[in-house]
């Protein structure tokens, strides 16, 4: 579940239309700090594209052609070359069969088992023929498509090159005829015209937020992407004049094409085998080959208009990564595009950036318009003119001067860069420490601690969550113990710290979570889904302290930060999760928003929770709650904190308890670790607090 409409740090929703066309104009004009330029049709008819169009489709059915025959004299010649070796095999076998049967001539039961036997090595014969052949096909095959999506590659970029010189050659005699912009008020000296050439690789001089705060601004333009992509299109040319009509800077341009490419969902694409190349399905033809990538496809298109645009191989921390992996092979190469835009390179990857349909059963068919009105299309806007103080830690390229940073990293480096998503960036968290690295080796106790801070403006909406397991193998538990017990999550300030304490030596997977909701949302018990925001490589080479787990408490944060976010309680005695205390404590809150109905739990290793029901207590004094408790004994407890709002009947899926037997259900507040001694003010006196996860806690 994304986050709701008050917070845009999460879902982009391309719909809505109410942003007036003007205003977003604008906006979009300051921040690329460039005038709106008239459209291509002005200066570029359309004939003469398409006629350029046409000697490119013709090459391309050249080129197509050319295919395949290579893969019918492969095909051909890979068949010959099985059946010689099944035959030179098969007369081996027979050979040695009819030697063995010569000499048993006079023994029929020998020479029935021969048969037999005869019978049984051809078969496994030809299995193990078949086997090889097999393989030897797939490896023909992906070898035929790598040379022919090479091929493809330096066809587009040779067609690229002569539709913008053709764009530029047009668009430069019309310069010289009259202004190419819409707004005559721009003086001449502050314009600063689309170069005609590709500039060389430099670090874009100001942020992806300088440019636009929103997506939203593109509102307009991402529905005429999305219009364009329920139509069908014979041409190029027809395709990009629809898209690029209304579109007054090269930022908007290549939005619309980026949005195009994400909604369109090639993917998923029908094509029929007989498609022909004048068709509207033929413009594709390309990815139904499996010839042309979305980047290619992005290339080709920004080519038409008038966009200088390059796809970049590399590494990227794709499905199937994990932390700590080593670009060793080609399991994890990639491709994506740069396109200059707003005076600079700036990255673009449409496959990442590609999501699918939302609350719609099935993809319309092409043409049809009854259901489009009801769609909503998600998409990841990170992807679009990232940051490259971002894309890196993703993405990695085989030219160091890609990479688009002054200080460029090493392949290394870049294997040691903590192991993020989009959403890390999307609600702008960052790591404060500078030692954190994608696998973090813990101390001689077995500890390591993990740090996230949060921007000022997510403090109030971002909750987390993690799951740890084993490295190597899809097990959370030790013991019988879920891992999860061996990590504490707290929360201080605008800083989220995950404390690591693993139980034994080896190797842990770390996954962190998060999701931004409103305090409304949280109490009206919906679902709430987390998505991984990064994850770490926990290794451990030994541990010399015994480990337990922490109390079996709701999961979550532990402290009262979450009672202060969510609940408007405000802590007045206890503000950290940890609370050292002798056989009694008393924890007092502020209720700064009316609540009802609360109730504290206890928990503890090796004791029930019921036996201890009796020992947590609570009153209520205008509006200051106090929980008072005894310890029964010594020793570690967790306790937590349920309550609900006034007239509320909502929970929390996950965090709730049954108060007193009724119906209604309490949503958890909070929860506090806290370690009952009769020395406990010694242990205060104490500078140095040992993490509570020890064998002296137990």
């Amino acid at each position: 579940m994304y986050m709701v409409a008050e917070h845009q740090h999460g879902r982009f929703d391309a719909s809505p239309l109410h942003i007036a066309h003007a205003l977003r104009a604008t906006e979009l004009k300051h921040s690329n700090r460039r005038p709106i330029e008239k459209p291509l049709d002005s200066y570029l008819d359309k004939d003469t594209q398409v006629e350029l169009e046409m000697k490119h489709r013709k090459e391309e059915d050249d080129l197509y052609r050319k295919f395949a025959r290579q893969r019918e004299e492969e095909q051909f010649k890979f068949k010959e070359e099985f059946r010689e070796e099944w035959e030179k095999e098969l007369e081996k076998l027979t050979s040695r069969f009819e030697r063995e049967l010569a000499n048993k001539r006079k023994k029929p039961d020998e020479q029935k088992v021969l048969t037999l036997r005869l019978q049984r090595e051809r078969e496994d014969l030809e299995k193990n023929l078949t086997l090889r052949r097999d393989k030897k096909k797939e490896s023909l095959t992906r070898k035929l498509l790598e040379h022919e999506r090479a091929a493809t590659a330096a066809l587009v970029e040779k067609q690229s090159k002569e539709m913008m010189n053709l764009i530029n050659e047009k668009r430069s005699e019309f310069m010289r005829a009259e202004s190419l912009y819409i707004d005559d008020d721009y003086q001449t000296e502050e314009l600063f015209p689309y170069p005609s050439n590709a500039p060389a690789p430099q670090p874009p001089g100001v942020a992806k937020t300088d440019i636009y705060h929103d997506p939203l601004v593109f509102a307009d333009i991402d529905q005429i992407a999305i219009s364009v992509a329920q139509e069908d299109q014979k041409t190029f040319t027809d395709l990009v004049r629809m898209l690029i009509g209304r579109c007054g800077s090269d930022v908007e341009k290549a939005r619309t094409i980026f949005r195009w490419i994400t909604v369109k969902n090639l993917n998923t694409m029908q094509f029929d085998d007989t498609v022909r190349t004048d068709t509207p399905m033929g413009l594709l033809r390309g990815i139904k080959h499996g010839t042309e990538s979305y980047h290619v496809l992005f290339k080709r298109i920004c080519s038409y208009a008038g966009l200088h645009c390059v796809v970049i191989k590399g590494y990227s921390k794709s499905a199937g990564y994990q932390p700590g992996v080593r670009f060793e092979d080609n399991r994890f190469r990639n491709s994506w595009n740069a396109v200059y835009v707003a005076g600079a390179w700036r990255f673009v990857q449409c496959n990442w950036g590609a999501r699918h349909l939302v609350n719609a059963k099935e993809v319309p068919k092409p043409g049809s318009k009854s259901k489009s009105d009801s769609l909503r299309y998600e998409y990841d806007d990170h992807y679009f003119l990232t940051d490259p103080k971002e894309f890196i830690y993703e993405f990695f390229p085989l030219q160091a001067e890609w990479q688009l940073l002054k200080t460029t990293i090493t392949l290394k480096e870049f294997e040691d860069l903590p192991f993020v998503r989009s959403l890390f960036f999307r609600y702008g968290l960052y790591f404060p420490d500078d030692n954190t690295k994608a696998v973090m080796v813990t101390d001689s106790t077995g500890a390591v601690t993990i740090r996230i801070s949060m921007p000022s403006n997510m403090q109030a909406s971002l909750i987390f969550h993690y799951n740890l397991k084993f490295y190597d193998k899809d097990t959370d538990t030790f013991e019988n113990i879920s891992l999860k017990r061996f990590v504490m999550q707290s929360v201080v300030g605008n800083v989220v710290t995950f404390r690591v304490h693993a139980p034994c030596s080896g190797s842990f997977l770390l996954d962190i979570f998060a999701n931004a909701v409103t305090p409304r949302e949280y109490l009206t018990g919906e679902p709430m889904k987390f998505k991984s925001v990064c994850k770490f490589k926990i290794v451990c080479e030994d541990v010399q302290t015994v480990m337990v787990p922490l109390p079996d408490c709701a999961s979550g944060e532990w402290g009262p930060m979450k009672a202060t976010r969510l609940f408007g309680l405000v802590p007045i005695t206890h503000q950290d999760a940890l609370i050292f205390a002798g056989r009694e404590l008393e924890c007092q809150f502020r209720m700064s928003c009316p609540l009802t109905d609360f109730m504290a739990t206890l928990h503890k290793n090796g004791s029930e929770e019921k036996r201890l029901a009796k020992y947590a207590t609570h009153y209520v004094t205008d509006d200051l709650v106090t929980f008072k408790i005894s310890f029964p004994e010594e020793g570690q407890y967790g306790m937590d904190i349920y309550t609900r709002e006034v007239n509320s009947m909502g929970n929390s899926s996950g965090n709730n308890a049954e108060h007193n037997n009724e119906k209604h259900l309490l949503t958890h507040c909070c929860k506090y670790l806290i370690n009952s001694s009769s020395n406990w003010f010694l242990i205060q006196s104490l500078k140095q607090v040992p993490h509570p996860i020890t064998k002296a806690t137990q």
